[in-house]
């Protein structure tokens, strides 16, 4: 159905037409209209005057709950579609819920991002991060966005952070060729000898995970997807070697990846170990603790950066796209090859690796003029003067 809005005597108003063509639509507008400015000159504004049917922003969240997935299918993650869902329901429509759709102005997202970090201080005494916020922001702008498509509200409000400047980039974590060179052989230690028994295959597949990982630049959502039929063992012609060509399901839909040779016996060996048939999951396992526990202060202290950041799984990822970028692979070929854009690479990966700088382009120097050459420039400019 379509709606119309007018502003009489500073003041706004909203009704639906109850029509869902335009040109009935733009008649009931017109009439609906010119009967609010007869009633506003007699001065019959009063209760009767006031907005009609103000659709509420919770009902345009259900509406956007409802449509997202589908219209996403196959697009986006399950995981993506489902943050949106839990932080509406969550957050956004608990505050949002009652008010008209065009009540939701930046003032009010301002107030909603003030009670929001209070209410964490107050319950936990840390405030939610600042991605969370912003995620919040981006499910808020898409049911604004859906409003604004079906004509309840003409314009998005600003949606942008007061009083903050932009956040900085920060560097991923990630492991150096020695950090990582630790990390293998620690895990390679405990598959060789496992200090529980009962646990030892747990142990041989964290150490082929995280070979695999780190030479082939997967997402950690998308590792856990992958089934066998989706690898195969190639010759590449290109390069020569034999390498891993993967078909990746992830938060960017359907994919591809080529792995380094590196890759392809850890995952011949999980394969062969667990008797995998096509369809099974290859790395259905989430070993976290084990993991951490390796990272952890007791063993290697790689936990964190030397910027206080966390290492995960994803550090994984980054570790791949950081030693690509040492050996001096190209930016482009590397985004490609691991579904993202070259400037994520060259904001988050390349502007901290020294091997990316070419010294012998900025360390120019003009050379210098020979002697004699200065001494007849001179003798000529004094024969000028004279």
């Amino acid at each position: 159905m379509w709606h119309s809005s007018a502003s009489v005597g500073g003041k706004q108003y909203r009704t639906s037409t109850k029509k869902d063509e335009l040109r009935q639509a733009e008649d009931f507008a017109e009439d609906w209209y010119l009967g609010l400015r007869g009633k506003f000159k007699r001065g019959e504004f009063g209760e009767v005057i006031k907005i009609d049917n103000e659709i509420r922003f919770k009902e345009v969240a259900e509406d956007f709950i409802r449509e997202f997935p589908i219209m996403t299918d196959g697009q986006r993650n399950k995981q993506y579609v489902d943050g949106h869902t839990r932080r509406l329901r969550k957050y956004l429509i608990p505050f949002f819920g009652e008010k008209g759709i065009s009540k939701v102005t930046s003032g009010l997202i301002h107030d909603y991002r003030l009670n929001r970090i209070e209410s964490a201080k107050a319950g936990t005494g840390k405030p939610p991060a600042r991605q969370t916020l912003h995620q919040e922001t981006v499910a808020l702008r898409q049911v604004l966005k859906l409003a604004l498509r079906k004509g309840y509200i003409s314009g998005l409000p600003d949606l942008s952070e007061p009083y903050r400047s932009n956040g900085k980039i920060s560097h991923r974590a990630w492991f150096s060729k020695e950090e990582y060179k630790l990390l293998y052989e620690a895990t390679r230690d405990r598959a060789k000898n496992p200090p529980h028994k009962t646990h030892a295959d747990d142990y041989e597949d964290l150490h082929d995970y995280v070979i695999f990982m780190v030479n082939t630049g997967l997402r950690p959502d998308e590792s856990h997807r992958i089934q066998v039929r989706d690898v195969k063992i190639v010759d590449d012609v290109d390069s020569g070697e034999t390498i891993l060509e993967i078909d990746v399901r992830g938060k960017r839909g359907v994919g591809f990846c080529k792995s380094m040779p590196a890759a392809v016996f850890p995952f011949q060996r999980i394969v062969d170990r667990h008797k995998l048939g096509p369809t099974d999951i290859v790395f259905p396992k989430k070993q976290h603790e084990l993991f951490n526990a390796i990272l952890g202060e007791d063993e290697l202290n790689l936990k964190f950066d030397r910027e206080g950041q966390r290492r995960t799984f994803y550090s994984l990822r980054h570790t791949y796209i950081c030693l690509r970028l040492i050996e001096g692979a190209d930016v482009y070929q590397i985004a490609k090859n691991c579904r993202t854009s070259v400037k994520m690479i060259e904001d988050f990966y390349a502007s901290h690796i020294k091997n990316m700088v070419d010294a012998s382009v900025i360390n120019v120097r003009r050379p210098k003029a020979p002697a004699k050459a200065k001494k007849s420039a001179k003798k000529q400019k004094d024969s000028e003067n004279a």
